[in-house]
């Protein structure tokens, strides 16, 4: 019962890829799936979601997928340098704020230590 079920299986994905475009499109999702679970990412992993959906209903309706495939991961990775810079400056600040507490609690050591 498993092989034939794994026999379906097989001739289902045949079925579906009928093109090399829809060879390419499978692996852009099942790479951008592997880094999603590799990186441990929900947005890489909406990300792919996305662009499958993009590259089944886009060339049914006759567009060019990959125009809106590369929109999605130029808007993906927008996003993600925007985050990151958030953050950079999020650690820069609170790098300065470590930095004078610790100047302000040696401070205070050294006047407990002079009484």
């Amino acid at each position: 019962a498993g092989a034939v079920s794994q026999t379906y299986a097989f001739f289902q994905v045949g079925a579906t890829l009928q093109s090399r475009s829809d060879l390419v499109r499978s692996e852009v999702v099942a790479m951008i799936r592997k880094l999603a679970k590799h990186h441990h990412s929900a947005a890489l992993s909406q990300l792919a979601s996305r662009v499958a959906a993009v590259a089944r209903y886009g060339a049914a309706n006759g567009e060019d997928p990959f125009e809106k495939v590369k929109g999605l991961i130029r808007d993906m990775i927008e996003k993600l340098e925007r985050e990151a810079g958030a953050e950079a400056t999020e650690k820069a600040y609170c790098d300065e704020q470590m930095s004078k507490t610790e100047a302000k609690k040696s401070e205070l050591e050294d006047d407990v230590a002079k009484m």
